[in-house]
């Protein structure tokens, strides 16, 4: 069969870009098919950026093991792949004597899970880590940290793109058969493809795959989460996030700091049916600002410059009660298919070992030979704003392009945005281009820079005004000219 590749992922976010990069050390032919325009426009961009510590999960589960091991690992993923990630620490806050209990059994149950760097600490620690919490002890992991979701989840695609993956974007897949060979043809709006393997890394749409495979009978909810963000000048008064003392299925609104500078507020956990939804009313910002001040008393108005949400794909049975991450490959009903449901919270700290549990399954029943060519590092964007005076003279020196600031909020400069524009994977919507170089996401929200990107995708892409896509199908960002010249 002339386009058969051996594995073709379904979903492209941080999970499915974990799972493509482990696969290209092997040997094989591999596609990922993705819906959206990039590779973290659902819930691998829309979390808290938490690197958690391993303690909040049930000891025995995939989601405790995993996490532990994705904890250990970032540290040397961040090197390998460039990205910004900082081990910062954390702390759960309490203030009763309930609390206290907790919090307890909280470090008792990550030191059975493995995790390391966990103490109870008073109030005068606590405050000498965090001054500006309100709270009379805490829970501190020391190992737990904070990382760019949007850079990680692109360092993960472009390195697998740089190891051989084909990516296909805008390829939501609307079928699955398996022919008489036992290969699958996947059908897309754009196309068919057909693999030895699949891979179901959907996500949000994991369900809706597993039951093309054959595998029925999951049920998957959303929990939906809204998040508010505050201003940098808020920054300097939170070193690390702060947690209230968790309940046994949610861990509450908590005030997380960011790897560049901006503090969140959030999230809230609400039920949904709708995962295409990610609107955050007033009431649920109020809310959010009134419950994270009783931890943090900084939030004020004059501080929030956007809001956002994010939709975890739960797992649950009958009763509704939360289950561990499904990883599978059942033989009788979808033999050579990888079946991954319910990848919620902490699946960005352990999406490298999930794709490597992944693959260990497929191992056990296929030899895969090693790719000795594979290359684990990829080299960003480099982040102009953030060097000496001596270092950007260097830069501006080789290419002046790094002399001319586009974004002013964030210090972005042309040389910048004309790399975003012409990465590896392809992507050219307006907000690929902020995900990977932070234009558009300081105050202003894009309000100064916005269309100078837009003509600037123009001229290198040689696409048309109305041909700009803002982030997905339908969106362009221009319709036409108001007038023409004369």
């Amino acid at each position: 069969m002339e386009n058969l590749y051996d594995v073709l992922v379904v979903g492209g976010g941080m999970v499915g870009s974990a799972v493509a990069r482990e696969l290209s050390r092997y040997d094989l032919r591999i596609g990922v098919l993705e819906k959206n325009l990039d590779v973290c426009y659902e819930t691998s961009g829309r979390n808290s950026a938490v690197v958690h510590g391993g303690f909040a999960y049930d000891t025995g589960s995939l989601k405790a093991k995993l996490c532990v091991e994705g904890n250990r690992m970032m540290g040397e993923l961040a090197k390998e792949l460039d990205f910004p990630f900082l081990r910062c620490g954390k702390v759960l806050v309490g203030n009763t004597d309930e609390d206290m209990e907790t919090l307890k059994r909280t470090l008792k149950q990550g030191e059975e899970n493995g995790a390391v760097g966990l103490e109870i600490i008073g109030e005068e620690r606590l405050h000498e880590l965090v001054p500006a919490v309100v709270g009379k002890f805490a829970m501190f992991s020391s190992q737990s940290g904070i990382l760019d979701p949007f850079q990680y989840t692109i360092a993960l695609a472009e390195n697998a793109c740089q190891n051989g993956v084909d990516y296909f974007f805008g390829r939501e897949v609307t079928g699955i058969r398996r022919d008489g060979e036992g290969n699958y043809h996947l059908s897309t709006p754009k196309g068919d493809f057909a693999s030895r393997w699949v891979v179901n890394a959907a996500g949000l749409g994991c369900k809706t795959i597993s039951d093309m495979l054959g595998i029925e009978g999951y049920r998957v909810i959303g929990s939906k989460g809204d998040y508010i963000i505050l201003d940098k000048r808020t920054g300097p008064l939170l070193p690390m996030p702060v947690y209230p003392v968790p309940s046994n299925t949610y861990m509450g609104i908590h005030v997380t700091n960011t790897v560049d500078g901006n503090v969140t507020i959030g999230p809230n956990a609400d039920m949904v049916s709708d995962f295409s939804y990610y609107g955050v009313p007033q009431e649920n910002m109020d809310y959010l600002a009134e419950s994270a001040s009783r931890l943090w008393p900084h939030i004020h108005k004059a501080d929030y410059i956007r809001n956002y949400s994010g939709i975890l794909p739960k797992w649950v049975d009958e009763q509704g009660v939360i289950q561990d991450f499904k990883i599978e490959i059942r033989d009788d009903l979808a033999p050579r298919a990888v079946n991954l449901v319910g990848i919620e919270s902490p699946g960005l700290t352990a999406a490298v070992p999930i794709a490597r549990y992944a693959i260990g399954l497929m191992k056990e029943r296929e030899e895969l030979r090693e790719n000795p060519k594979f290359n684990p590092c990829r080299k960003g964007i480099v982040r102009f704003e953030g060097l000496g005076s001596e270092e950007q003279a260097k830069l501006i020196a080789e290419n002046p392009d790094y002399g001319e600031v586009v974004c002013r909020c964030e210090k972005v400069t042309r040389a910048e945005l004309l790399q975003a524009i012409h990465n590896p994977l392809g992507v050219s919507t307006l907000v690929g281009i902020k995900y990977r170089t932070r234009s558009m996401m300081g105050r202003c929200q894009g309000g100064y820079c916005q269309m100078r990107l837009e003509q600037m995708i123009e001229e290198e892409l040689g696409k048309k005004e109305t041909e700009v896509l803002y982030a997905r199908e339908g969106s362009q960002v221009l319709f036409g000219k108001v007038r023409e010249e004369a």
